[in-house]
């Protein structure tokens, strides 16, 4: 592999003479057969070298995230005027998740043990919560975060689990306002706490009373409108994507099912190439809070946009999903990652919402439907609602109708 990368024979040398070198010349390979650029796997030699390099006589590979980034801090002090400049953190980020990907790909990268004081317990709720009370995956993973960091800040005060009370809380929330905890926030970490400890209640390791007695700031139903742009600036959006660049025909059709469908995040991002039915002109969406498959028809301006991205961006890859990334690796995109190409193309074009990510598009959606007579069950039934109270918010934003009550003339009685 070194030979097809290098030129000069003093460099094919100086890698084939380097420690694992078959090893970093199998994983180069690997990399150039899924469509890496020739820069980057330049980049990826001369990294896998020096790191090779800085092992220091090791016979095996065997390693975790924070050995790799220890011995990237330690060749920091034994710089060399030739390799890498690691006063630059963004090289030393560069050189762990390269050596990170080579030691991924050989199965010698170790997993990290993260450890949570009570750790036992809280694996004890989360393997309940998933298979016996049905929660989603994300629902208790949001919920094992929240109780993890409660159980790291009570850890220090060096007293069992079964001693937690209500003030313990109380003092927990306390420091999270100081840090600026909204209220929605605080009641998030309420509820995932209160289901945890309920729980503790039922298997007699915690006071049936503490789950009821935990309190949180009050929330008000409709407190608040959906917040969403203006589909005007939807419209700009969708419009300044009509170009020949790869991410651009890629964004444009993902843009399009959030705003035209007014799909979730996570639906999106599970989209498979099979939920396309080009045959019958539907889209199959596995609705995130349903739990079940809702049928959509495929818009001749969205199935456009997906063909474009289809045949002339996407890579032949083992994964079905259909949005990936557009350089090698050829992943999936993960929220996360749709969340950032909503939000930086709002920021480009200076667009005023109070949130930028894909659930504002989500809300500019159902804004354009309540703008057009669509009734609120057709709109709940659009947005894949569960129930009717979660559509009702959209009815604060027909300000039409809402001028029309206002002007309702009473007649006789006024």
């Amino acid at each position: 592999m070194f030979d097809q990368l290098f030129c000069r024979p003093s460099t094919r040398a100086e890698h084939a003479s380097a420690p694992f070198a078959e090893e970093r010349s199998r994983y180069l390979e690997h990399c150039t057969e899924r469509g890496d650029s020739c820069w980057t796997m330049l980049s990826k030699a001369h990294d896998l070298l020096w790191f090779s390099l800085q092992l220091n006589g090791r016979i095996d590979l065997n390693l975790s995230i924070e050995q790799v980034r220890a011995l990237i801090l330690d060749g920091a002090d034994r710089e060399d005027v030739r390799g890498p400049r690691l006063a630059l953190s963004s090289t030393r980020d560069r050189l762990v998740g390269h050596a990170c990907a080579w030691l991924r790909y050989l199965g010698s990268l170790r997993d990290s043990i993260e450890l949570i004081p009570f750790g036992s317990r809280l694996d004890e709720y989360c393997n309940w919560a998933l298979h016996e009370r049905g929660l989603t995956v994300a629902s208790v993973d949001r919920f094992r975060r929240s109780i993890k960091y409660f159980l790291r800040w009570f850890a220090p005060f060096d007293r069992p689990l079964d001693s937690v009370d209500v003030n313990d809380v109380d003092a927990y929330l306390a420091v999270g306002n100081v840090r600026g905890w909204a209220r929605v926030t605080q009641c998030n970490v309420v509820y995932a706490l209160r289901a945890f400890f309920r729980y503790g209640a039922e298997q007699g390791w915690c006071s049936p009373r503490l789950a009821t007695a935990i309190r949180g700031p009050r929330i008000y139903a409709l407190e608040r409108l959906p917040a969403g742009p203006r589909w005007s600036d939807v419209q700009r959006l969708l419009t300044g994507l009509q170009t020949s660049r790869a991410i651009d025909i890629r964004d444009r059709a993902i843009l399009m099912l959030f705003a035209i469908y007014g799909f979730r995040a996570s639906e999106v991002a599970t989209l498979c190439l099979d939920d396309i039915d080009w045959g019958h002109d539907r889209l199959r969406i596995a609705r995130a809070k349903r739990r079940e498959a809702q049928i959509y028809p495929l818009l001749p301006s969205v199935g456009k946009a997906l063909i474009e991205y289809l045949h002339s961006v996407r890579k032949a890859t083992s994964h079905r999903e259909v949005f990936l990334t557009v350089v090698s690796p050829y992943r999936p995109l993960s929220c996360g990652g749709l969340y950032d190409i909503v939000s930086s193309r709002l920021k480009a074009l200076n667009v005023q919402c109070v949130h930028r990510g894909p659930h504002c598009l989500r809300h500019a959606c159902a804004t354009r439907l309540i703008a057009e007579g669509v009734s609120l069950k057709e709109i709940g039934d659009h947005l894949g609602h569960r129930s009717t109270s979660s559509t009702r918010v959209y009815a604060k934003v027909d300000l039409p109708g809402l001028r029309e009550v206002a002007a309702f003339d009473l007649g006789e009685l006024s």
